[in-house]
Order: structure tokens, then C-alpha cells, then sequence
């Protein structure tokens, strides 16, 4: 298997890049890599190791930046490090795209290059998220649709359950609708148009509504939302994990007391951490193309975009994008 992986995309790119690239096939020894981007610094970066030549580079000159126009960037760069890295797998020559570079350009790439599934309506960001009860939940969508039609809801729902059982190995995702209250007639017309479809859906396991503050706990496998509410929703939790640990550290250090506490619950804090930091999560699938597709955060750092790399490499296992396809 192998996985192209834009060298240059993300803000600690290509260092980080290279050092997750370079992570991923040290505990994956089957797995390859490409590299796009700048080949002689990416090389050096990796210290000339090139893993039994599983490791290797694919020269772009160009970098799309995220204050770029999407579409535009894709037309007019073609020696970018993203498309370049799209261009491998659109002809075959990688398995799957990894890229933590502008979220607009990874998608609109990939759609118009790698290409949409047949019958698939919108694709659509998935993150998998970690729950208080040890498992995942995946969000779908957060962030490609921003203006949705609520028919698009029932598309995000099959290709998310999809994502679920190749990847994660449930059998039936418990599939619930992104709310402001468990109600069946809760929410705007949108959401209760979406709740009709979604319950008339056969081919899904709609379990109803569930709230903001629920999406973590652990009640449901899918979480289905239009591209607006779900980014809301993701950067609040994130947030919310970014305070949490700012409140953490500042309480920590108020009294020799607290240090000697923090001391003794370190594991947990440390444990907590990894549960919690994007980093430690990998990225977004992009659901609903013909090759699966893995945007990590722009601020990724090494491990994450080891966790990505692995995330897109079990997609292909799988096999995700042919159970979407399949409607499955």
C-alpha cells in the first residue's frame, strides 16, 4: 500500500511532515510513502533514511497557502505540493492523500481530481472523535457543507456508518442527528425535515436526536450535522479541551500542595492528554470520494500526522470508499 502525502501542506510543514511520515513507517513495515514537495530538504530532514526505499520523494516546487483561493490554486499551481501529491492518486500511483494543508484546496482537490463517488450527493469532513467511554464517534459533516439541503444529512449518515464499520469495526452505528434537543419535533425546519428522512431511512440505524454537550458521551457511533452546526461543534470541543488543560496547569502551579496532587496524577493527567489532543487523533476523513482522502489540522504536529498517515491506510483495509459506494 501506499500513501501520498503533501510535504509542504500544514504550518509546521516540511519538518513535521517528514518526521510523522517517517514515524508511521517505523511502525508500519509494510506500508509506503511519498513525499511531495521540496525533495532535497524533505531527504534531509528524514536524515537520508529512506526505509528500504519505502520512503519516497516526488518533486513540487509550489505551495498553495490557505489564504489562496481554492479552486484557482488547484487550476493554476499544478506543480504545488497538494496537487502533485492529488495527481499520484488520481492516476493509480498511491492508495490515499494525506494533507494538512488549506482544508478548501484539500477538498475541491479531491473532488474534482481524485473524483465524487457515484450517488453520492455532497462528500463530507468526518473526524473521529474520542468518547468518554473509551470508543469513537464520528462527525459528519464539519465544515464541507456549510449550506446544506437535509437530504444531504441521510447521504452523511450512510458513508459515516460506512467509515464506522471499516474502520472501526462496529457492526450497526448508532446514527443520531446534531440538535438543540433530544425531541423529535426539536429544532428549525431543517432539523426536523432531516429527522423524517433520517427515520424513514432503511439502511441506516437512526437513533434520533441527540444535543451539543452529548456528542462525546459514548450513546452514539455517528453523529450527523450540516457542514455550519458541525464545525461549531468540533471547535468548541476542542476549545473546550484547550481550556481545560490551561485551567489544569494554571491550578497546578498555584500551591505546593497542587504540584504534589499533579505529581501523584500525572499518569491520568497524561493519559487525559492523549485522549484529548488533536494531535494524538490524526485528521478528518473526506468522505464520499473515490479514494479515501485524510485532512489533518494545519497545526499538526509529528505525531499527528503519524496518526493520519495510519488513519488513511485503514481506510484502505477497509475498504471505505467501496462500502459507500456500494451503500453499504
Amino acid at each position: 500500500m501506499r500513501i501520498a502525502v503533501d510535504g509542504y501542506g500544514g504550518d509546521h510543514s516540511p519538518f513535521e511532515v517528514v518526521k510523522g511520515a517517517c514515524e508511521a513507517l517505523r511502525l508500519d513495515p509494510t506500508l509506503e510513502i511519498v513525499l511531495t514537495g521540496k525533495t532535497e530538504e524533505m531527504l534531509s530532514i528524514a536524515g537520508g533514511e529512506t526505509f528500504g526505499g519505502r520512503l519516497t520523494m516526488c518533486p513540487a516546487n509550489e505551495v498553495i497557502s490557505c489564504e489562496e483561493t481554492p479552486t484557482l490554486a488547484i487550476r493554476r499551481k499544478k506543480e504545488s505540493s497538494l496537487v502533485v501529491a492529488l495527481d499520484l492518486v488520481e492516476k493509480g500511483e498511491a492508495d490515499a492523500l494525506v494533507s494538512a494543508g488549506s482544508t478548501g484546496a484539500v477538498l475541491i482537490g479531491a473532488t474534482l481530481k481524485i473524483g465524487r463517488l457515484e450517488g453520492v450527493e455532497r462528500p463530507a469532513l468526518a473526524p473521529a472523535l474520542p468518547t468518554v467511554t473509551g470508543g469513537k464517534v464520528i462527525l459528519c459533516d464539519c465544515g464541507a457543507n456549510v449550506d446544506c439541503k437535509p437530504s444531504y444529512l441521510v447521504g452523511f449518515a450512510k458513508m459515516a456508518s460506512a467509515y464506522a464499520k471499516g474502520v472501526f469495526g462496529v457492526e450497526t452505528p448508532r446514527v443520531a442527528l446534531l440538535n438543540n434537543g433530544a425531541e423529535s419535533a426539536k429544532g428549525n425546519a431543517f432539523s426536523v425535515e432531516a429527522y423524517h428522512l433520517l427515520s424513514e431511512a432503511a439502511d441506516i440505524r437512526f437513533v434520533g436526536n441527540v444535543e451539543a454537550r452529548d456528542i462525546l458521551s459514548g450513546n452514539v457511533d455517528v453523529v450527523v450535522a450540516d457542514g455550519f452546526d458541525g464545525n461549531i461543534a468540533l471547535k468548541s470541543a476542542e476549545g473546550t479541551a484547550n481550556a481545560v488543560f490551561s485551567l489544569l496547569k494554571e491550578k497546578v502551579n498555584g500551591s505546593f500542595r497542587a504540584k504534589l496532587g499533579a505529581l501523584l496524577l500525572k499518569p491520568i493527567f497524561k493519559e487525559l492528554k492523549k485522549t484529548l489532543d488533536y494531535n494524538e487523533q490524526g485528521g478528518a476523513a473526506f468522505l464520499g470520494v473515490k479514494k479515501p482522502v485524510v485532512k489533518a489540522h494545519g497545526a499538526s504536529k509529528a505525531k499527528s500526522i503519524c496518526g493520519a498517515i495510519l488513519q488513511a491506510r485503514d481506510m484502505v483495509l477497509g475498504g471505505v470508499c467501496e462500502m459507500v459506494s456500494k451503500g453499504e
